[in-house]
């Protein structure tokens, strides 16, 4: 996992300085993957678009493991992958364009870009709030939690998965979409899980924490299987309505989406500090046993 982590802060470090290596990171040859087996279809089509490309990844793995240097490799590797994995699209560049366009149509613009799975994010505190979850969800914390779990092929079975469940311009068969969406769902489960206790932490935590109780009470056990991870949705509008409804004479600066936005990308950097911390902290813990 010490490998992990370093290959980990490399590629954010890298994305931090040289936001540029966003351009890159297209999924055009996944495309062109998913257009070839046209002529297939239900969960088999999905078994097969997602598990080639990662029995690939293992393979390439393994190879690297013969080769003389296979450790500085296999970081290289991992650091390709993992950087690939934290897109299509920058998550900070979006975030970037959002706070730095000239005016309110151009920020409106900008904010659908959050949008993973082609609904329209509404000019809102609240909205805007949720979406940017969901887009760290899936453009970060999703793909690093399987990174440190399950290598590089774990990251990108995880980002594969997404694209494949919730891009709405993929030509797939209705049996496929739906298989590929529940397996996207299933992969957010977890990481969704682990960044409501997260944001809750370096956030609102007796509104986070309600909102996910809440959530849970009134939904079917299994409605997150087909509907997604709402629980992380709602904790993120409970975190941006507590921070609104704080008063003390400036409710409507609270309300400015703006200002919502920066004070939430700072809870989410927060956040993330806060599973890499995690991270070192069981590196160090294994290397002292």
């Amino acid at each position: 996992m010490a490998v992990s982590l370093l290959t980990a802060l490399i590629a954010l470090g890298l994305l931090h300085v040289m936001p540029q290596l966003a351009h890159w990171r297209g999924d055009g040859g996944f495309r062109r993957w998913v257009a070839q087996l046209g002529d297939t279809g239900g969960p088999a089509r999905v078994a097969v678009t997602l598990g080639v490309p990662v029995v690939l990844c293992l393979l390439a793995i393994w190879l690297i493991s013969l080769l003389p240097g296979a450790d500085l490799l296999r970081l290289i590797f991992s650091l390709v992958v993992l950087l690939y994995c934290f897109g299509p699209h920058a998550f900070e560049a979006d975030l970037e364009a959002i706070l730095k366009a000239a005016d309110q149509p151009s920020r409106e613009a900008a904010a659908q870009a959050l949008s993973d799975d082609g609904e329209a994010v509404a000019w809102n505190a609240i909205a805007l709030g949720e979406a940017t979850a969901y887009a760290a969800l899936r453009r970060r914390f999703g793909v690093l939690l399987w990174f440190f779990l399950l290598g590089p092929a774990g990251a990108l079975l995880y980002r594969l998965a997404q694209t494949l469940g919730r891009d709405q311009s993929l030509r797939v068969d209705p049996q496929a979409r739906a298989s590929a969406h529940a397996f996207a769902n299933i992969a957010d489960w977890l990481p969704a899980q682990l960044m409501v206790f997260t944001l809750a932490l370096v956030g609102h935590w007796d509104a986070v924490i309600g909102a996910w109780k809440r959530w849970h009470q009134q939904q079917s056990p299994n409605s997150w299987y087909v509907e997604g991870p709402g629980f992380l949705g709602a904790a993120a509008r409970a975190d941006v309505q507590v921070d609104i409804e704080a008063g003390d004479g400036y409710a409507e600066e609270r309300c400015d989406p703006i200002a919502e936005l920066i004070r939430l990308r700072g809870a989410l950097l927060r956040a993330l500090l806060a599973w890499l911390s995690v991270v070192a902290v069981i590196v160090l813990a294994g290397w002292m046993s």
